[in-house]
C-alpha cells in the first residue's frame, strides 16, 4: 500500500510540476513574449553606417576550450581564424536575425566559431522617404561601401560574399559590375536567376507580366518605369505573408503545435521567436520592386546575364571568383533551375552547384541547414579562406 501511495504522490507531483509549467509558458506568451525571444543574440560591433544601412562586425571569442589535463584544468588557446573576411548578405524586407535566428540555430555564431572574421551588411529599416531606393543604390552603392568598411576594418582586401535569396543576388549584380577585383569568393543559396525557368508561382508570375507588359508596350507609351517607385513600396505586413505562403500548411499548423507544446520551454522559445521574425518583416523599397518587375520578370535579364543599374551594367560574365550555389529540394519559390542558372553565365572555373533539404526559408533557417548546408559551405570556403598566392582550388563536380 505504501508503495502504491508513493507512486500515486510522485505522479500527482509530476502532473503539478506540468501543470505549473504549462501555466507559466502560456502566461509568458500571452503577456511577456520578449523574454521567450531569443534572436539576435550573438554581440556585434556596428563599424559603419550610412542610413539606412550598417555594417556588423562580430568578434571572435578570445579563447575556445581543448580537452581537459586533469580535473577542474583546462587548457584554451586562441581561435584559429580564416584571413579573408565573410560578408553575410540577407535579402531586402527581413530582420538581420535572419541569419541570428537563435543561439542554437545561428549561422553568425557558427561560421564565428568555426574561425572566420564574420562581418554582415545591415540594410536597416527603409521609410516611406527612402522608397524610391532601387537595385542600383543597394547592389553598387550601399554595397560598395560596406565592403570598404570591410576592408578598412580587417585590413584585408580580399572578401567572400555568401548572401540567402535576394542577398545572394545583390551579392552576384555587385561582382557583376566588374570594378570589384578583390571579390574570392561567392555563397549564393536559393537566389533566383532564370524567373522564367519552372512552373513554380514566381515563374507564371512572371511570364504573366511579360505578356501583359509586351501588350502595353505594344499600344500605348506607359511604362513601369514611369511610375512613382513610392507607390510600389511594400509593407512589411505584405512581405511577412509572401514568406508565409512559401510553406502555406506549416503557417497553420505551427498554432496546433503551439498548444500542443505548451509545456516545453525551449520549444515555447524557438516557436515565439520564429514567429516574432516572420512577422515583422521591414518595408521593401519601391524602387526596388520596380527594378525587379522590369529588369527580372518582365524583361528577364538576369537570366543573360545583363542587367542595367543606374548609369552602369552588371555583367555576370565579369565575375571569376569561386562560387558555391544551393538551392532548395523543396523551394516552390526559386527551384534550383531557377538558382542553378548563375553558373552557366559568370565566367569563374571553380564552381559547385548542390541541393540541400528544405523549402525556400527551411534551407538557410532550418533545423538542417546547419549540416547540409553551414558546415558544407565551411568546408568549401576553408580551402578558400586564405590569401591568394596565384593558384586556384580545382574546381568541384556540381552535384
Amino acid at each position: 500500500m505504501n508503495k502504491l501511495i508513493r507512486s500515486a504522490l510522485h505522479k500527482g507531483l509530476q502532473i503539478n510540476e506540468l501543470i505549473a509549467s504549462t501555466a507559466v509558458n502560456a502566461s509568458d506568451w500571452l503577456f511577456r513574449k520578449d523574454i521567450l525571444i531569443q534572436s539576435g543574440k550573438t554581440e556585434y560591433e556596428v563599424i559603419a553606417e550610412e542610413s539606412p544601412m550598417r555594417v556588423r562586425y562580430y568578434p571572435p571569442q578570445e579563447h575556445e576550450p581543448t580537452a581537459s589535463l586533469a580535473e577542474g584544468d583546462e587548457e584554451t588557446r586562441p581561435v584559429q581564424q580564416h584571413s579573408i573576411p565573410l560578408v553575410l548578405v540577407p535579402p531586402l524586407g527581413v530582420t538581420t536575425e535572419t541569419f541570428d535566428l537563435m543561439p542554437n540555430r545561428s549561422l553568425v555564431k557558427y561560421y564565428r566559431d568555426a574561425g572566420y572574421r564574420v562581418y554582415m551588411v545591415d540594410w536597416g529599416t527603409p521609410t516611406r522617404e527612402q522608397a524610391h531606393l532601387g537595385l542600383n543604390d543597394y547592389c553598387n552603392l550601399m554595397m560598395g561601401k560596406a565592403l570598404q568598411a570591410v576592408r578598412a576594418h580587417s585590413g584585408t582586401e580580399q572578401v567572400t560574399l555568401y548572401g540567402w535569396c535576394m542577398g545572394g543576388l545583390l551579392c552576384l549584380l555587385y561582382a557583376g559590375l566588374g570594378e570589384d577585383k578583390h571579390i574570392q569568393n561567392i555563397v549564393t543559396v536559393a537566389s533566383p536567376i532564370d524567373l522564367r525557368d519552372g512552373k513554380n508561382v514566381m515563374a507564371l508570375g512572371a511570364t504573366a507580366l511579360n505578356v501583359t507588359a509586351r501588350f502595353i508596350r505594344k499600344y500605348s507609351e506607359f511604362r513601369l518605369d514611369q511610375i512613382n517607385p513610392s507607390l510600389l513600396g511594400l509593407p512589411g505586413w505584405m512581405v511577412s505573408l509572401g514568406f508565409k505562403l512559401t510553406a502555406p500548411v506549416a503557417s497553420v499548423t505551427t498554432y496546433w503545435d503551439l498548444i500542443t507544446g505548451l509545456t516545453d520551454r525551449e520549444f515555447i522559445e524557438q516557436h515565439t521567436t520564429t514567429a516574432d521574425y516572420l512577422n515583422n518583416m521591414r518595408l521593401y523599397p519601391g524602387g526596388v520592386v520596380r527594378d525587379f518587375m522590369v529588369r527580372f520578370a518582365i524583361d528577364n535579364h538576369m537570366a543573360r546575364g545583363k542587367v542595367k543599374l543606374g548609369e552602369s551594367v552588371s555583367q555576370l560574365q565579369n565575375i571569376k571568383a569561386s562560387l558555391l550555389v544551393f538551392a532548395g529540394e523543396t523551394d516552390h519559390l526559386v527551384p534550383a533551375s531557377m538558382a542553378k542558372r548563375s553558373l552557366e553565365l559568370v565566367s569563374s572555373t571553380d564552381k559547385t552547384f548542390l541541393r540541400a533539404p528544405g523549402g525556400h526559408m527551411g534551407v538557410i533557417l532550418g533545423s538542417r541547414a546547419k549540416s547540409n548546408v553551414w558546415q558544407i559551405a565551411d568546408d568549401w570556403l576553408q580551402t578558400r579562406s586564405a590569401l591568394k598566392t596565384g593558384k586556384k582550388p580545382k574546381s568541384e563536380k556540381a552535384a
